[in-house]
């Protein structure tokens, strides 16, 4: 598996106990693809929509053309564990370009954002600040990968 999986995020990019979190899962999943992390922050005075239209633009500018994006959206399909997996692993296998992950700022993403994805994936209906939803994504990354590696890190029901 040795396609490139972006993360791109809006925010102020801070040396704090979410990057030290995001980095281990990151250095984790360097096993199995090669992992990079595009943040985006938007200098712009403007709050509300203003910024939300701003960090959309940045957002979408940052990434390589083509790449197979994915918005993390609560309105988005959830998938199992298991589930990721097997589409993570399909993707990377069929898709010769980088696949991305795109996740909003505390004000969520643009519509522009929604609509240029080519999927949305949701981690239920529950809103999470922004940091934590980029710790979750790279964790479910990590099991997704290790499940399809054959990994005994991912637990099924019991």
């Amino acid at each position: 598996m040795g396609r490139e999986i972006l993360v791109v995020w809006a925010g102020r990019r801070q040396r704090d106990q979410w990057q030290t979190l995001c980095d281990d899962y990151r250095e984790r999943l360097s096993r199995w693809a090669s992992v990079r992390e595009l943040p985006v922050r938007v200098r712009s005075g403007a709050d509300g929509g203003a910024r939300l239209a701003a960090e959309g633009s940045a957002l979408l500018a940052a990434l390589p053309e083509p790449c197979w994006l994915v918005a993390l959206d609560r309105s988005g399909r959830a998938r199992s564990s298991a589930e990721l997996a097997r589409w993570l692993a399909h993707r990377i296998e069929e898709w010769p370009h980088p696949i991305a992950f795109a996740v909003g700022s505390d004000l969520g993403l643009a519509g522009e954002v929604l609509d240029g994805a080519r999927e949305t994936l949701s981690f239920g209906p529950l809103t999470l600040p922004h940091q934590l939803a980029r710790l979750v994504l790279y964790e479910q990354l990590y099991r997704a990968l290790s499940i399809a590696a054959g990994i005994k890190y991912h637990r099924g029901p019991l």
